[in-house]
């Protein structure tokens, strides 16, 4: 018969076995801009700075793969260029912060992609993304999120490229 401190020991190595078995199978994604320096827009104040735009994408793109990849998928992303929507007029007294959205001034995202699943390649290529008719995007109108154009033309993408069938 076992000790109770010996069953308290394996219960908690199960437990821990368990974590650990869960979270190596749970989808994953990475996120990599490269060459910001070269990107077709180099102001990104939107979000109160460059790195802000940057993180709020990643983050995004992170919320996305919890949502759309199944357990054991790794998803690998690297922004190639990045051109919001709208446009800065930095000639316009106290509207530093301010985008100008018109017909002619949709987002642009060009990216790379690779997903593995379970160590394996499942699918991987390059897309550009852009949305000409972004001003018609009803729900992204109505949010007050600064990079709520950008944020509903990745998730159509994920949608699209990622969701799990059946869902």
């Amino acid at each position: 018969m076992l000790g109770m401190s010996t069953m308290r020991r394996l219960s908690i190595a199960g437990l821990l076995m368990v974590t650990l078995l869960s979270a190596s199978a749970a989808a994953e994604v990475s996120v990599r801009f490269v060459a910001p320096d070269r990107y077709g827009e180099r102001d990104y104040d939107v979000t109160g700075t460059r790195k802000g735009a940057f993180g709020e994408i990643r983050r995004h793109l992170e919320s996305l793969g919890r949502r759309y990849l199944r357990p054991g998928q790794h998803l690998t992303i690297e922004v190639l260029d990045l051109d919001l929507a709208g446009e800065q007029q930095p000639w316009r007294t106290g509207w530093q912060d301010i985008r100008i959205h018109t017909g002619v001034t949709w987002p642009r995202i060009a990216l790379r992609y690779s997903l593995r699943e379970r160590g394996r390649p499942a699918q991987s290529g390059e897309d550009v993304l852009t949305d000409r008719m972004y001003l018609w995007n009803y729900a992204a109108r109505a949010s007050s999120d600064p990079l709520r154009f950008e944020k509903a033309l990745l998730t159509d993408w994920f949608q699209r490229r990622f969701a799990r069938q059946g869902r």
